[in-house]
């Protein structure tokens, strides 16, 4: 009786792909390629041939063996039709580089095993060859790795020429959707650090595997985040295989995303694990200071977002002016500061200067236990009447509580999004000078009454639902 051999994920992914990165720059080093031939010649691979079908029958089957010991589930193309009730417009979540993304849900009594859940279907346009190696890759490393801060791969679909990955549901959507969205709540600093502490996590766990690897595409739209705010990074497509032996980096073509990829791997194409730090720099940055790694819309000094905010990094006087004014002050400014120096190392233009992640993680979590944040203080004034005077008017103007509907609606919405945001400023009781009520105002009790029942009502409003949006 023949007996298969089991296929490694690496050398499929080799063999499958021809990893025509890796053999360009092998070509440069006859004796590693050698050695890479070597290693590999006793695994079953596929042909580039194979690779150039997705159609191909065997791509299927040497899925199957590879990836034997891993928990993936295989679907069929009617299951996924069921999941998504036929790939229902409602259910559009979005579109990303691999293609249409589509929420659906399993039910339990769909295969055993199973369990109920929300998941996000996301299928691959076979537009180009790209699109297909980077499917493969992504099957490949998430059908492998596992761990709390990487996004999990339920299954796939390898049914003819449809390709398709089948995530966990993450409710939050992405880092870039909650940081940037025009109408969203503005995220709190704890969550922040949290974020960032998840995402770090995610990378040192990828650069100190037993095979280590290199994320390669880390940037703000690729960290996802659970209902709890837990990072998770996702997206694998561009993911390579850290450097092996005395080798201290891989030679690839130069792939990723303008503002976030480090210089030297853009001039020289080498890849290394502090590429990611680098990466992981760009995104601590865009949470310091609110802004896009690059922003067309802005002057041209401040285009690039490194280039405009590394210099103040460094500097206590400075740094307050770059920080988003979003938080409105409500941050810590000891971790602040702290956080701003590990940006400035990790955007080091020397790799060597930059810490690993796993000084970076140590580092993150202290700083998300920081509770030193500033408490505003909400100063009751009583609404002006007509037959006030001009000079109440302007006295009034100056008085931080001035707008009193404004401000409670702009917490209302940190505290029913963000529930591990700092207490709500709105429950202390009004300053000591505050301006006395004139006869025919109401009186601060029933102000504050009112104030209360306008937050119980705030829990509908439409920015609510915004903030926890479904984007993938």
């Amino acid at each position: 009786m023949a007996v298969k051999k089991k296929v490694s994920w690496r050398s499929l992914i080799v063999g499958c792909l021809g990893d025509p990165e890796t053999l360009m720059a092998s070509s440069k080093k006859p004796k590693r390629k050698d050695d890479v031939i070597k290693k590999q010649s006793s695994f079953q691979r596929l042909s580039i041939l194979d690779m150039s079908n997705p159609s191909s029958n065997t791509l299927s089957e040497d899925l199957s063996i590879s990836l034997a010991g891993s928990d993936l589930h295989v679907f069929t193309l009617a299951e996924l039709k069921v999941i998504t009730q036929s790939f229902s417009s409602t259910n559009f979540l979005g579109e990303g580089g691999f293609g249409p993304v589509h929420k659906g849900f399993i039910d339990d009594k769909l295969r055993p095993g199973l369990k109920a859940q929300p998941v996000a279907v996301k299928l691959l346009d076979l537009e180009g060859l790209q699109g297909h190696r980077e499917w493969l890759t992504e099957v490949m490393f998430l059908g492998q790795l596992k761990h709390k801060n990487l996004v999990k791969l339920i299954g796939y679909c390898c049914e003819e020429e449809h390709r398709t990955l089948v995530y966990e549901f993450m409710p939050r959507g992405s880092l870039e959707n909650q940081l940037f969205r025009r109408y969203s709540a503005s995220l709190p600093w704890s969550t922040r650090m949290k974020i960032a502490h998840g995402a770090a996590t995610g990378l040192q766990f990828l650069h100190e595997a037993e095979n280590p690897v290199i994320y390669r595409d880390f940037k703000a739209s690729n960290i996802l985040l659970d209902s709890d705010y837990t990072a998770k990074l996702s997206d694998f497509g561009l993911a390579k295989d850290g450097p092996e032996g005395d080798d201290t980096h891989v030679s690839t073509r130069v792939m990723g995303t303008q503002g976030y990829a480090a210089p030297e791997y853009i001039m020289t194409g080498h890849l290394t694990a502090r590429s990611d730090v680098y990466s992981f720099g760009v995104v601590l940055l865009e949470l310091l200071t609110g802004r896009r790694s690059v922003d067309k819309k802005r002057s041209s000094r401040e285009q690039n977002l490194v280039d405009w905010a590394r210099p103040m990094l460094n500097d206590p006087r400075k740094l307050c002016r770059i920080m988003d004014p979003r938080l409105e002050g409500q941050y810590s400014e000891t971790g602040a500061r702290k956080a701003a120096t590990l940006a400035y190392q990790c955007l080091s233009h020397r790799p060597k200067n930059r810490p690993c992640m796993s000084a970076v993680v140590s580092i993150l979590n202290d700083l998300k236990d920081y509770n030193d944040i500033p408490m505003g203080t909400f100063t009751y004034t009583v609404p002006n009447t007509p037959d006030k005077s001009v000079s109440d008017n302007k006295e009034d103007e100056g008085r931080v509580g001035n707008k009193p509907r404004k401000s409670s609606n702009h917490h209302h919405q940190q505290q029913s999004n963000h529930p591990r945001s700092s207490p709500s400023p709105m429950a202390k009781s009004p300053s000591p000078t505050t301006k006395s009520p004139s006869p025919t105002a109401k009186s601060p009790r029933n102000s504050r009454e009112n104030h209360r029942r306008t937050l119980r009502n705030g829990v509908d409003s439409p920015l609510r639902s915004e903030a926890g949006g479904e984007r993938y």
